[in-house]
């Protein structure tokens, strides 16, 4: 299957059915085991390769016409090898991966070093990592190197705790010029906003009011966008319907706006709870009511615009 091509004539049915509607994922985690030696995953994703033809597969029929690599937290050794393998994927016209997002941490000494070798590659749209404490991630050298990140043209994906939030913003206000990903609906913990007569599978992650505060604060800034993804993996062996999850996705895309969020997967994580398939239609239920300009946006345009694919 090769890359599908975009189209300007959205077809809708059924009040805003988006079966046959383009979609770019954000977020597309793609691993060799051997080659990548990841040592996160539990089941049922451990001990198996996720590539190309698996995620084919997964997509299938869904008109998936772009993607983008999200790094898989390896080793620090082997940054360098995921750095190439992500680009390997990206210069194959064989399939939709079009960037990718590696990983390298702005705390450390030699995350301009490590960059260089990619700063100017088309294929290499931005950077992720996860920081080990709040103090690491308002460091004087985190913030001097991401402000330099955003002058190489470049995005850092944001992946941090639900109560990391209100710090975050220290973050992202001293780099007005680099555009931050918060990724995975700020993490919020579906399970924190179930009505109160639904049933819990355990305790909230996460204080619902405490996040809402401090995903409208962090959407103030021109310079952060939303990911709306991710948050069905918080909670295994319990079905998760679109009513369950509308309150903090709806909360993301009226508190970010229109142009600021953008639709991802996150496969194969989301197997934790559900297939590919069934988060895309998840979601599609939850956003159906809002104009279909703004489900174009959040599944395809800002996108777009945001990776320049």
């Amino acid at each position: 299957m090769g890359v599908a091509p975009l189209t300007k004539n959205w077809q809708f049915s059924n009040g805003g059915d988006l079966q046959n509607y383009p979609i770019v994922d954000t977020h597309q985690h793609l691993w060799n085991i051997d080659r990548l030696q990841l040592e996160w995953p539990k089941p049922p994703i451990d001990n198996q390769d996720f590539l190309i033809p698996e995620y084919k597969k997964a997509t299938e029929g869904l008109n998936f016409v772009k993607s983008i690599y999200m790094e898989v937290d390896v080793p620090i050794r082997l940054r360098r090898e995921e750095a190439l393998f992500a680009l390997e994927i990206c210069k194959d016209k064989n399939n939709n991966t079009v960037k990718a997002v590696i990983c390298a941490n702005p705390s450390d000494s030699n995350f301009r070093d490590f960059l260089n070798e990619f700063i100017g590659n088309n294929f290499i749209r931005g950077v992720r990592c996860r920081f080990e404490s709040i103090s690491e991630m308002q460091s004087t050298k985190s913030i001097n190197n991401l402000q330099w990140l955003g002058r190489q043209g470049m995005s850092f994906d944001l992946g941090i705790r639900p109560e990391w939030l209100e710090a975050s913003e220290v973050l992202v206000k001293a780099c007005p010029e680099t555009n931050f990903i918060l990724n995975h609906c700020g993490n919020a913990d579906p399970v924190a906003f179930f009505p109160d007569a639904q049933t819990r599978p355990r305790p909230p992650k996460c204080n619902a009011e405490q996040w809402k505060k401090d995903i409208s604060i962090l959407s103030n800034y021109p310079n952060v966008f939303c990911k709306i993804s991710g948050i069905v993996s918080h909670v295994s062996n319990f079905n998760l319907t679109a009513e369950l999850l509308q309150v903090p996705i709806n909360h993301c895309i009226d508190s970010f706006g229109e142009d600021k969020v953008i639709f991802a997967v996150d496969w194969p994580v989301c197997l934790y709870n559900m297939e590919l398939r069934i988060w895309v239609n998840t979601l599609k239920e939850i956003v159906k009511v809002r104009s279909l300009d703004v489900q174009r946006k959040l599944f395809h345009d800002n996108a777009v615009k945001l990776y320049d694919v």
